[in-house]
């Protein structure tokens, strides 16, 4: 349970600094007894600070109550963590640096101090300084996988994702767990900045490297399919999007439009009937359902797009489906539309926003565009289309 107060939390970290001072005191009181500091004063003085609810005070006095050695070194980073926790990167800075800085310290010391050192830097936003002291301390077992980890966000937030490749493949020989999926996501990153700059060729093969790494990448047959199309290879795309239904069929309607434009640009109408077709028995997605009445509509007329439409709602009833109907029934009354029906598909719209868009299926976040990674809880592959539902 979290119901305690902040004064008993104040209180706690008194207790630590407290703990603390008692191993110093008892073990360099003679030292001290030279020296103008009164350390009993100075420890009751920012217990006092705390009991008046003036934590900053009170900690400004146990920092200097608490001469850095061995024995007082875990209550200075237990110290510091608390900073960076409150968002005082700043303090936690200082103290860590104040512990580097001791010649004293063993090895071990030395990296535990490094890597809160580090940790505050990448709170702080300072990449490029938490980076060179988590790199430096790549060779430490005790801490490595908590060092990869932290290099892979820095990587992921530079966007330097031929580095997270690398960290990716050490952190899943540490884990003995594989990291396919998350590599081809950083794969298909690179694909998407090299069309941004016009290569489609180096674009093609980095999502092919993605695939490679995970056959079920969704993301990499789009790109593949979305550069077949650009360079007018039609079959090559209906085939890489084609890949889709096997890897997650609610994607099927990201890529449902573009099928029936290459099938379109083809001149295939058969090729296109039978993929959809296919697609409807197997997957029974609403995205491909509304792509059909669209090329039956324009192929054959509202009437048997009506028809395919009726006969899938009573298969398959959905608020998608409904308001495709009405659609279709508005557009064939032209100008003399019925104003029952203009405020029936109206009411009905208002339902289908509430399942249009993308949700993260670990954390709940819901958006208008894809994002392959979720802006909410920052984790892969977890965000789907819900107009697939």
């Amino acid at each position: 349970m979290d119901s305690a107060g902040p004064g008993f939390y104040w209180l706690v970290l008194a207790s630590a600094v407290a703990s603390g001072w008692l191993i110093a005191w008892f073990g360099y009181s003679r030292k001290l007894k030279n020296t103008d500091f009164d350390l009993p004063s100075a420890y009751f003085k920012g217990l006092n600070y705390l009991l008046n609810e003036e934590p900053d005070k009170a900690i400004e006095v146990f920092v200097q109550v608490l001469e850095v050695n061995s024995e007082t070194i875990e209550t200075h980073l237990a110290l510091g963590n608390l900073f960076r926790r409150r968002g005082e990167v700043e303090r936690a800075i200082r103290i860590h640096q104040n512990l580097m800085a001791r010649p004293a310290l063993s090895n071990e010391q030395r990296s535990l101090a490094l890597m809160e050192l580090g940790r505050d830097y990448l709170k702080a936003g300072l990449y490029d300084r938490a980076e060179n002291l988590f790199q430096e301390l790549t060779e430490d077992r005790k801490q490595g996988r908590e060092v990869l980890l932290s290099l892979l966000q820095i990587y992921e937030y530079e966007k330097e994702w031929k580095q997270a490749i690398e960290i990716a493949n050490k952190l899943s020989v540490v884990d003995h767990k594989p990291m396919n999926d998350i590599v081809a996501q950083y794969h298909c990153e690179l694909a998407d900045a090299a069309i941004t700059s016009g290569d489609l060729k180096a674009a093609g093969k980095l999502a092919r490297q993605a695939l490679s790494a995970d056959h079920a990448c969704v993301r990499a047959s789009l790109i593949i399919g979305n550069i077949e199309a650009e360079l007018s290879n039609h079959r090559e795309a209906i085939k890489a999007w084609n890949q889709i239904g096997e890897q997650d069929a609610m994607f099927l309607g990201e890529v449902a439009e573009k099928v029936r434009d290459s099938f379109v640009a083809l001149d295939d109408k058969e090729g296109l009937v039978d993929f959809f077709q296919t697609a409807l028995d197997k997957h029974k997605t609403i995205s491909i359902m509304q792509a059909m009445s669209g090329f039956i509509s324009k192929e054959q007329g509202q009437t048997a797009a009506e028809k395919f439409v009726i006969e899938w709602l009573r298969k398959k009833p959905t608020v998608h489906g409904l308001y495709r109907l009405l659609d279709l029934r508005l557009e064939k009354q032209g100008a003399e539309m019925d104003n029952d029906l203009v405020l029936l598909r109206g009411m009905i719209g208002e339902l289908k926003k509430e399942h249009e868009g993308y949700v993260c299926q670990n954390c709940g976040f819901k958006g208008k565009v894809m994002h392959w990674l979720c802006p909410g809880c920052h984790k892969w592959n977890t965000i789907r289309p819900l107009s697939g539902e």
